[in-house]
């Protein structure tokens, strides 16, 4: 398994479980600890969730099964995510941002108390809060790592401009912007979030690399386009088209880490199949203006 060095503290395996349908699964604490298990002995050793998943209940899961087996999480990276509130009070439930301090620091204790876990590996901003007010949240994350909570802090779904701001009042110690990149999505290389990241050497974590399963399902023609496409270089390299769009991926100099989404453990394995493919530069870009959305100037 290809590790990434976030920094002198923290590395990932640069496939990522991820939990965000992890309620959906309907797993016992027990199933759960042989799904860790089984994609530790495939060297999957980080895992992504968040405090909103299943309305909580998902940090509360994975909580039960580390409960069960102590011992997984001395193996494991964890990656969670703040600042995402839901009222649910009303009768149209309400989604706002809430990035104010004592937000933060509460929600990151609360979230080491449902995962029973002494520390974060890696905490993160989860959306962009157009009230943010960047030095409290600077100070926020730079007291949770003082207090030995998280190892390491970033954010998600950050535009270029957002992450300087923040980054800069953290003393540019973010290491990672987990973003949505896939043959369908390209606002992050559009807005220079990727080129930025790259430039700085600060490695991504990729959510919905196979757009949610869109890619496979979905009967909207920029799905089908990219499938045409990547039904034929999957025969030329004789694998998925799951492991093609992981290739392509992992080819950018980005040093991308995806998080494979899937309950599937043979997901996780087209995954790590995308290490043998030996990317041809053109097929790079065939891909990339596969679903027709990009046009080479």
């Amino acid at each position: 398994m290809q590790r990434i060095k976030l920094s002198n503290n923290l590395s990932f395996s640069r496939i990522i479980q991820g939990f965000w349908r992890l309620t959906e699964w309907n797993l016992t604490p027990e199933e759960l600890v042989k799904f860790i298990e089984d994609r530790l002995e495939l060297g999957i050793t980080t895992y992504d969730t968040a405090e909103i998943y299943g309305k909580g209940e998902a940090e509360i899961q994975l909580g039960k099964a580390l409960k069960l087996k102590p011992k997984l999480r001395e193996k494991m990276e964890i990656v969670t995510k703040t600042n995402i509130t839901v009222d649910f009070s009303e009768d149209i439930p309400f989604g706002y941002y809430d990035s104010r301090y004592d937000r933060i620091i509460a929600s990151c204790k609360k979230s080491i108390d449902h995962m029973n876990c002494d520390y974060i590996d890696l905490y993160l901003i989860h959306r962009e809060d157009p009230c943010i007010n960047f030095n409290e949240v600077a100070k926020a994350l730079i007291d949770l790592k003082k207090m030995g909570l998280v190892k390491e802090i970033g954010v998600s779904n950050f535009d270029p401009m957002k992450f300087k701001c923040l980054n800069k009042a953290v003393g540019n110690t973010l290491v990672t912007n987990q973003i949505e990149v896939n043959p369908q999505c390209f606002e992050h290389f559009e807005s220079g979030m990727i080129d930025y990241l790259t430039y700085k050497e600060i490695p991504p974590m990729i959510w919905s690399p196979v757009s949610g399963g869109l890619l496979f399902t979905s009967t909207e023609d920029i799905y089908v386009n990219s499938r045409k496409v990547l039904d034929t270089l999957a025969k030329k390299y004789n694998t998925t088209v799951s492991t093609m769009v992981y290739a392509w991926l992992m080819y950018h100099p980005m040093k991308a880490m995806p998080i494979v989404g899937s309950q599937k453990i043979e997901r996780i394995k087209e995954a790590l199949d995308a290490f043998d493919i030996k990317l041809e530069h053109i097929d790079w870009f065939k891909i990339y203006t596969s679903s027709k959305q990009k046009v080479l100037r």
